[in-house]
């Protein structure tokens, strides 16, 4: 079967009322961020989208004109993790999407760069939810969902800070679902595959270049290959998996990982 770049059917959409609720979603200018963002919009939360691409999040409000939620751009470097942590303050629904990829062998791959991408993919994070816990604590109702990576349960050559990154967020996640609990607080990891997106696409030169092969076999030979459904997964359906964990019939899943792979995780 050959790999195809197709895009999938629009899937129906869970039933998820959150118009009481106030999100924040990391990365929310492009990808899965963006997709999260309209689609948490969409059920009715106040949502605030944190990025530093203050052009990217523009594009974003005017998208969300019309839904029944609405979208309050945050332009934010997630580095900068005090004001990250002040960020947090009051959101019932924490996403945590943010991330960035660099493809280089271990011995070739830059300190500096492993130390921003755990920065931005662990760190962040845990000062995210540590900023959202008293809130949600106080209104006895919290939702986070970490958008991990299939790269959180399975490793890949050449990706040693993503896959240390998503591996310690694997952690983080089940940590705050057991103290969570007792406060009506979930917390869960959603693990996709390859996604349609701009951090998948600019990785395809790393990926030629370090298995030496041409780019346009990177998408079935390396991507894909291990995937028992040769597509890219769409980021509406990653949005999907993130409103489904919002909702009531949602409120017993708690410190697991939802793999959206393709059936990479099969094998």
């Amino acid at each position: 079967m050959t790999a195809s770049l197709a895009p999938a059917p629009l899937p129906h959409s869970v039933t998820v009322d959150l118009g009481d609720r106030t999100a924040l979603v990391t990365g929310a200018a492009g990808g899965i961020g963006r997709a999260c963002a309209l689609r948490l919009a969409a059920a009715g939360a106040t949502v605030r989208a944190v990025d530093r691409d203050a052009t990217g999040l523009k594009r974003l409000t005017l998208r969300a004109n019309g839904l029944s939620g609405t979208v309050e751009p945050v332009v934010l470097d997630l580095t900068d993790l005090d004001a990250a942590e002040r960020a947090a303050a009051g959101a019932d629904i924490l996403v945590n999407n943010a991330g960035l990829q660099l493809v280089r062998p271990i011995e070739e791959f830059p300190p500096e760069a492993f130390h921003t991408v755990l920065t931005v993919m662990l760190e962040a994070p845990f000062r995210l939810i540590r900023g959202a816990l008293p809130h949600m604590y106080r209104r006895g109702w919290g939702r986070i969902v970490n958008l991990s990576s299939v790269h959180g349960l399975r490793a890949s050559a050449f990706k040693s800070a993503y896959v240390a990154a998503k591996h310690g967020l694997e952690g983080l996640s089940k940590t705050a679902a057991l103290e969570g609990a007792p406060h009506g607080v979930t917390s869960n990891c959603v693990n996709p595959g390859y996604v349609r997106t701009p951090l998948v696409e600019r990785q395809i030169a790393d990926q030629a270049a370090a298995h030496g092969i041409p780019e346009d076999r990177v998408l079935a030979e390396v991507l894909l290959k291990d995937a028992a459904l040769k597509r890219l997964v769409e980021p509406h359906e990653v949005a999907e998996a993130v409103a489904y964990l919002c909702t009531p019939q949602a409120s017993f899943i708690t410190g697991t990982s939802l793999a959206l792979d393709g059936g990479w995780t099969a094998h």
